[in-house]
């Protein structure tokens, strides 16, 4: 048994399909995509622009509901929770990361990573805090506001904040698309660590066959649908492969 088949899937989408619109302007952004995200692992999703990639990681995550089909957090599918029992899912078992760091310009960084776990009403572990500021490299910024930070610092600060809650799974959606090359590669090493090092699951969405080299496994997208999978990506993997499908996801 390899170790993706061997993990419990931390989400995953079954049949899933969403539609926008509707008669002849109705677009179909995922088209029958079942696909499943292994605890403690780090999973890319990557395709061409229009492919379904991000809609995929909006409705596995619970921020869009799925036209048909099945989404799951763990055991628990999304489609049978009402809006409260949702949003309460969303804030205690799943974590966000933005291409946007999206991070209160008033706050320190302190009280920035620990928003999630302030709005929900709980003081989370210290031990787990501390050891999660430590591994992000923030400790000596802990009293900075983001304005005092570089962009790159303040992605980590956002990742913390992700993870600070010790969510079933995080989400990041092009996570170093406003970042430098040197910053953005910071903040991948940082996504990596948290899964090997803090058995954390990381699923992200990605243009970038450098940032996807980083990840455990690469799910391909293509046209809506689910057109390929790579285990132990590289760079020159990724990107060949990428090159072999056309944008319906057949190979060229």
């Amino acid at each position: 048994m390899t170790a993706t088949t061997a993990r419990k899937d931390a989400a995953r989408v079954a049949g899933a399909v969403k539609v926008y619109g509707s008669g002849d302007t109705a677009v179909r952004a995922l088209d029958g995509v079942s696909v499943g995200f292994p605890a403690g692992r780090f999973t890319a999703i990557m395709g061409p622009s229009g492919s379904g990639k991000s809609t995929l990681m909006h409705c596995a995550a619970g921020l869009d509901t799925l036209t048909s089909g099945t989404a799951y957090i763990g055991d628990t599918e999304l489609g049978t929770l009402d809006d409260r029992r949702l949003t309460l899912l969303r804030r205690d078992r799943i974590g966000f990361v933005f291409q946007a760091f999206n991070l209160i310009p008033t706050l320190t960084v302190a009280e920035n990573i620990a928003l999630p776990m302030d709005l929900a009403g709980t003081k989370g572990s210290r031990e787990w805090t501390d050891a999660l500021v430590d591994v992000v490299g923030l400790r000596d910024r802990l009293h900075h506001r983001p304005s005092e930070l570089s962009g790159g610092q303040q992605q980590r600060v956002a990742v913390a904040r992700a993870f600070a809650g010790q969510p079933d799974v995080v989400f990041a959606d092009e996570p170093t698309g406003n970042l430098d090359s040197r910053s953005g590669e910071e903040v991948l090493n940082l996504l990596g660590r948290a899964v090997r090092q803090m058995d954390r699951t990381v699923v992200m969405v990605t243009h970038d066959p450098v940032a996807a080299a980083h990840a455990d496994e690469v799910v391909f997208l293509a046209d809506g649908r689910l057109v390929d999978r790579m285990e132990n990506p590289t760079a020159d993997k990724v990107l060949d492969r990428m090159k072999a499908f056309d944008g319906k996801g057949a190979p060229v």
